[in-house]
């Protein structure tokens, strides 16, 4: 039978089951088993990561060809200006070649957000601010990468939608599996 598991991955964890440095793994959060993450998040990024029995669906999700929107709430350093979003939404040269166009906009800081443990660092001087990001590639640390080209770091990284699966109400490290998926 094909699951889907929505998983809310906290901050710190890696997106596999085993490490051979010790850090903490999705094995602490998932115990069914045969299930393999449907593309990535980094250590130091939170939120909605796909795991699924199902290679053809692992696939659709995480090929770069399928453009498959993915959503992230990004907190940066200093107030991001009009024109800056504009920059980011038309693309971004990174080392690795031109971004495709994203969709960015303001947002406020997201309702119920949990806290961060630790938190992000901050500076009395220098003020924050709150992005929707939405990309259809996957590029290795692209966000990141993306906001410090701009003059922006990333302080705080959450993914909270893939396609039409939404992070919703899950709080780190919960899951809820779907058996018999109503994509397939």
């Amino acid at each position: 039978m094909s699951k889907l598991i929505l998983l809310n991955k906290p901050y710190d964890v890696v997106s596999q089951f085993t490490d051979k440095d010790g850090a903490k793994t999705l094995a602490q959060f998932v115990s069914t088993k045969r299930v393999y993450p449907a593309g990535r998040l980094d250590k130091d990024s939170e939120g909605l990561l796909l795991l699924t029995n199902d290679g053809a669906l692992q696939a659709r999700i995480s090929e770069p060809k399928q453009k498959m929107a993915k959503s992230y709430w990004v907190q940066v350093e200093k107030t991001v200006s009009p024109s800056t979003v504009k920059q980011l939404s038309l693309g971004i040269q990174l080392s690795d070649g031109m971004t495709l166009p994203a969709k960015v906009k303001h947002v406020r800081e997201p309702a119920d957000l949990w806290p961060r443990n630790p938190p992000i660092r901050r500076r009395d001087t220098v003020p924050t601010d709150w992005l929707e990001i939405t990309i259809e590639e996957g590029r290795n640390r692209q966000i990141r990468r993306m906001t410090a080209a701009v003059g922006h770091p990333t302080l705080r990284l959450i993914r909270h939608r893939i396609g039409d699966w939404q992070l919703g109400d899950l709080q780190p490290g919960e899951s809820i599996v779907l058996n018999k998926p109503s994509f397939l």
